[in-house]
């Protein structure tokens, strides 16, 4: 089966390390707060200025004053600091994010990543993305396999506008681990219950696949 959006959070949470300073970009990465492993120090940062997020609000944590650069409500831990958005692109830009997690409409075999707009659709605005793709040492993105069509989000050439350009070396889909190294996808882990061939089926771009391709553990 494919990956819950909690279980793609989960996945992604397995490649923090302590000590590190990480940038949660909107969506499913802001889940990602959720599943800090234990005993791990990690801090999350947003754009707007905020470094110390918490994890995701329930009912009786959310306070509405309390946002992240997608106007997400967030909570916050013990010792969190709040600046100004051109203190947190600072940080951003001198190279101080040690992971950031992305979401994506697109990302093709050359690392290539589309993630800020749909060509005649409104945006909001492509936020701090391109900053982070140009400045992050380590990028994550997570995404869905497939568009509600079917049709295969990891490509052989972006058809979106770019976000940013051979960057993206990791990605945690619904439905695989995946790396990007050689101008190829390199199959690393399935979701559980995920077949092989559901996988190549689903991938527009050039993958290699292993003969052994373990599924994910959480």
């Amino acid at each position: 089966m494919a990956l819950t959006r909690e279980q793609l959070a989960q996945r992604v949470a397995q490649e923090l390390r302590d000590g590190f300073y990480v940038n949660l970009g909107i969506g499913i990465p802001t889940l990602v707060a959720n599943y800090v492993p234990k005993g791990m120090d990690v801090m999350l940062q947003s754009e707007n200025g905020l470094l110390g997020m918490g994890e995701f609000p329930t009912e009786e944590t959310v306070d509405p004053d309390l946002i992240n650069a997608g106007k997400q409500t967030v909570t916050t831990v013990t010792g969190a600091s709040y600046f100004s958005s051109a203190d947190s692109f600072a940080m951003i830009r001198g190279g101080n994010v040690d992971l950031t997690v992305l979401g994506a409409f697109e990302v093709d075999q050359n690392g290539n990543i589309a993630s800020w707009m749909i060509p005649g659709k409104l945006i909001k605005g492509m936020g701090g993305a391109m900053d982070l793709v140009a400045s992050a040492q380590n990028i994550v993105v997570t995404m869905t396999h497939a568009n509600k069509k079917g049709e295969s989000k990891l490509l052989k050439e972006c058809t979106l506008p770019l976000t940013g350009a051979g960057c993206i070396k990791k990605i945690v889909s619904d439905l695989a681990y995946i790396e990007i190294h050689d101008g190829k996808f390199h199959l690393v882990e399935r979701a559980p219950g995920v077949s092989v061939e559901e996988i190549v089926e689903k991938t527009a771009g050039e993958l290699v696949v292993p003969d052994n391709v373990p599924e994910m553990s959480f």
